[in-house]
């Protein structure tokens, strides 16, 4: 058989369920047509198109890197450096609170490092990956809109309407996690290795690739660990996992959620619950999530009874 003329089979068409989909025998509606102008698309066809997918999410990366690259007074001096200065939000945020509660320990004052830059190209070096991962964060939603545009096509009308609001809802997860991780987790890290000390006799002169390397990190890690409610979603509807799983092991995430709060905080109790506090809570909507998910699957295959519509 010419490849050219294979059209996809219903193996290929699993494979593009499992993207983003319920399992296939909970759905009975046939499927929306592949082909984005009618027909089948073929093999090679569908090839070119995730090819093309590619492309355009690396140009949007591109443009996104070109942007932050051209404007680096305020990527570095209002953005990426700004962790280094006492008199950063996040610094007075906690001078305030330590001020309500009673606790002047929490006010910081000094961070008691300089920066410093010893290969001859650091600069320029850092420079072209901070504007990479600041390009790489302005590109995420119309990465994420691409992914969607790749796989929908391939989805059933049911499963298209589960999973609605994929690119709004990621963007915003993925952003609320830059967001959380650039104001609270890299301050506090940076206050953390900035004021510890093994000897007074040994003074903090870090590096200006490892500091930069701490705060993008931190704060890009932030934004995908963010994405776990609709990853749990998105696995859940595929049958991989359930909130049976995330229950059994909601002991030890709470631990592992509360040991990497003390690494990465001061070491006192308040700064570790207001680390650990948003993380606990995105584990537990991850369990709703993937129980709500549950039971309409089960309602769709009919073991469970779907609630009544109306008043007896």
């Amino acid at each position: 058989m010419d490849v050219e003329n294979w059209s996809i089979n219903n193996s290929s068409r699993e494979v593009l369920r499992l993207s983003l989909a319920v399992p296939p025998n909970l759905a009975g509606d046939d499927p929306i047509p592949l082909a984005r102008a009618g027909g089948e698309m073929t093999f090679l066809e569908h090839l070119e198109e995730l090819r093309w997918t590619l492309v355009r999410s690396a140009l949007a990366v591109t443009v996104g890197f070109v942007l932050a690259f051209i404007y680096k007074t305020i990527l570095f001096e209002d953005v990426v450096l700004a962790a280094r200065d006492p008199q950063f939000i996040t610094y007075r945020w906690f001078c305030k609170l330590g001020e309500w509660i009673g606790m002047p320990d929490l006010c910081i004052t000094e961070l008691g490092f300089t920066l410093q830059n010893l290969p001859v190209s650091g600069q320029f070096m850092t420079h072209m990956s901070v504007a990479f991962v600041a390009g790489f964060i302005l590109a995420f939603p119309y990465i994420l809109w691409e992914i969607w545009r790749f796989i929908g096509p391939g989805l059933r009308e049911k499963e298209r309407k589960a999973v609605r609001g994929f690119v709004l809802s990621g963007s915003l997860l993925f952003l609320t996690g830059v967001l959380f991780g650039f104001y609270l987790l890299a301050p506090l890290t940076v206050q953390f290795f900035g004021t510890y000390q093994v000897s007074p006799s040994v003074a903090n002169n870090f590096a200006l690739e490892s500091f930069i390397g701490i705060i993008t990190q931190v704060t890009m890690w932030t934004g995908l660990i963010f994405e776990m409610p609709l990853i749990v979603l998105i696995l859940t509807r595929i049958g991989i996992l359930g909130p049976g799983v995330l229950r059994t092991h909601r002991k030890h995430s709470y631990v592992g959620i509360l040991v990497i709060a003390a690494i990465l905080t001061p070491p006192d109790v308040i700064s570790q619950l207001i680390v650990a506090a948003p993380l606990i809570l995105l584990y537990e909507g991850s369990i709703l999530l993937s129980a709500r998910a549950q039971k309409r699957m089960l309602q769709a295959r009919g073991v469970v009874a779907a609630p009544a519509s109306g008043k007896a």
